[in-house]
């Protein structure tokens, strides 16, 4: 069971925040290549696993002060947009 520590509401110093996220985290892996290589079929299979670790690593950091971490989650979001649309695309071609 997860603590119920409140999150903070000061600024974390700058030596101790993360780096922000690189322009190749709002770009999801192959989503093809990705879900092949399991085994067996799973909806967990996420092509933005890299930025989802990021973000959750982000808040842990700064003490689940969530606006210290919003360029993580813009990153996440980017990412998960971009692969949703193209498994669209994907389906309207009859691709996958």
């Amino acid at each position: 069971m997860a603590t119920q520590i409140p999150p903070s509401n000061t600024s974390t110093p700058w030596e101790h925040r993360p780096t922000p996220p690189t322009p190749d985290m709002s770009v999801p892996e192959d989503y093809r290549r990705k879900f092949n290589k399991k085994e067996v079929a799973s909806k967990f299979a996420d092509p933005c696993e890299k930025a989802s670790k990021a973000s959750l690593d982000c808040l842990e950091r700064t003490h689940y002060n969530k606006a210290e971490c919003y360029e993580f989650f813009k990153a996440y979001r980017e990412c998960k947009a971009a692969w949703l649309e193209r498994r669209k695309e994907d389906r309207r071609k009859g691709i996958y």
